[in-house]
């Protein structure tokens, strides 16, 4: 639940972020997912934290923690709101250019892939396009991950080792070399191709079918060749976003149209 959650605020931020940004370009793509990242944190910090704090704990009767809510409620109870947030530094350095890149990479994907409405390799197309932007955002900040979950793993046997941020990369290039930031690497890959596949896949199969009724003095495109990008090869009307609407009233203040007819875009 609280995966579908995170998701569900993420693809709602970044939407809505590309939206007030009023252009649908390369920047934009990576602002709108970075801000999404970034605001996501605020749930997906203690989410992690108290993941992190139930995988070390002891098995059996001699466990402290009974589950998520229970661990964050002794940690706020012990450490107060700061505990709880223990990480959200490096979490925000994480999420926020790894959703940029997420974002981003996808939007590149799917305008390279050819990613057409009635293509029947549209599916496995948005499986690729997905499972590798999945990949590249982990690969972006991955070392960050590993500083990140040090970091909120500290003190839970013994004295705490770490006086930061810093500190943690410091000790642990010291104490390990280079690789320390890339341990679980590839079992963190493994996991993300199929997750962020399907995620994308689900997510913009959905927001284009079927198609949603057109409000007062809009019309829906016919689904024909998704073309490229504005700036390329006409306005955007990639599956990512949504259904593309023609408007045959004026656009909405902010909104640039790039010398097509106007256009708004559902994310």
């Amino acid at each position: 639940m609280g995966l579908t959650f995170i998701n569900a605020l993420v693809f709602g931020v970044q939407g809505n972020t590309l939206r007030a940004l009023g252009r649908d370009t390369p920047l934009n793509q990576f602002l709108a997912g970075a801000a999404a990242g970034a605001i996501q944190c605020v749930i997906c910090c203690p989410m992690e934290l108290a993941k992190t704090r139930l995988q070390l704990q002891a098995a059996g009767p001699a466990r402290t923690y009974r589950g998520s809510l229970d661990c964050l409620a002794q940690i706020y109870r012990r450490e107060g709101l700061r505990g709880v947030n223990r990480g959200m530094a490096s979490t925000l350095l994480r999420e926020t250019p790894s959703f940029g890149v997420y974002f981003l990479s996808y939007d590149v994907l799917t305008r390279a892939l050819g990613c057409e409405p009635g293509d029947r390799l549209l599916v496995p197309k948005l499986l690729l396009a997905g499972g590798t932007s999945g990949i590249l955002s982990w690969l972006s900040t991955y070392p960050v991950d590993v500083v990140k979950s040090r970091l909120q793993a500290d003190g839970l046997r013994g004295a705490p080792r770490y006086g930061g941020f810093v500190d943690c990369v410091r000790q642990s290039y010291r104490a390990e070399g280079w690789r320390v930031f890339t341990r679980g690497l590839a079992s963190t890959l493994l996991r993300a191709f199929p997750v962020n596949a399907a995620t994308f896949a689900t997510v913009t199969v959905v927001e284009a079918h079927p198609p949603l009724r057109a409000g007062p003095g809009l019309e829906p495109y016919n689904r024909g060749a998704l073309t490229r990008g504005p700036g390329r090869a006409g306005p955007r009307r990639g599956l990512c976003h949504g259904e593309a609407w023609e408007a045959r009233l004026e656009p909405p203040p902010g909104l640039e149209t790039h010398g097509v007819s106007s256009q708004v875009t559902r994310s």
